[in-house]
């Protein structure tokens, strides 16, 4: 049976270079590659795909909302995420939103074939440095991200785009959410994570690997 596959990627190169790499394999076939969440809800209502391979770094939007925006469409769809980001965070939240899979872009191109195949057959897959941070994290090591599990799926995409540097304006534009929403998702991530000022939460999220501080940053603190 061929695995039909949709790839979710902002950059042009990486998603003509994994059509090649993935059209080449005898059970796979692209149906769709796509640079936002929009247009891949778009090519799901259009194609028939198995399987969809999701960054979560998108241009106007966020991979984990999408990841849920497909879910909703089609709850029998299988998601790989395949991103840059290593921080537990990200994989636990990916995971709420209904991934099967996450591997990094550190991965070898075979590696990331296999996870496809996996995955299309129902079975959790990640990469072996993500593996490695979750062992991490079940032993009691906070530094890589558990911590953040208490937010939901929402409020961990509104405090890594503030984090980011993004006004909260621009982040409501990207989600799709009010001003005043946006404000009371904050509250919220203060209050969970026992915060008080943009400083303390910026170096939270410092902290969870979710961004990198410029020195100036780590020297007021």
């Amino acid at each position: 049976m061929t695995i039909r596959v949709m790839l979710v990627d902002d950059h042009a190169v990486v998603r003509t270079g994994y059509r090649r790499l993935i059209d080449a394999e005898p059970d796979l076939r692209m149906v769709a590659d796509v640079a936002t969440a929009d247009e891949a809800c778009a090519a799901l209502r259009d194609n028939d795909i198995d399987v969809v391979v999701m960054d979560l770094s998108l241009r106007g939007g966020s991979g984990l909302e999408a990841i849920r925006r497909l879910l909703e469409r089609k709850p029998e769809l299988r998601v790989l995420v395949f991103s840059m980001h290593q921080a537990v965070g990200y994989v636990t939240q990916a995971l709420r939103n209904g991934a099967l899979g996450y591997i990094t872009k550190n991965s070898e191109p075979l590696e990331m074939i296999a996870a496809i195949r996996k995955v299309a057959q129902g079975q959790q897959v990640f990469s072996r440095d993500i593996t490695q941070a979750l062992a991490c994290q079940a032993m009691g090591n906070e530094g890589l991200g558990s911590g953040l599990a208490c937010l939901t799926p929402r409020e961990f995409d509104v405090l890594r785009l503030v984090a980011g540097g993004i006004s909260p304006t621009n982040v409501g534009n990207q989600l799709h959410l009010s001003p005043k929403t946006i404000q009371n998702h904050l509250s919220n991530i203060r209050r969970k994570l026992n915060v008080e000022t943009e400083l303390e939460l910026l170096l939270l999220a410092a902290n969870h690997g979710l961004v990198k501080l410029p020195p100036s940053a780590v020297g007021s603190a």
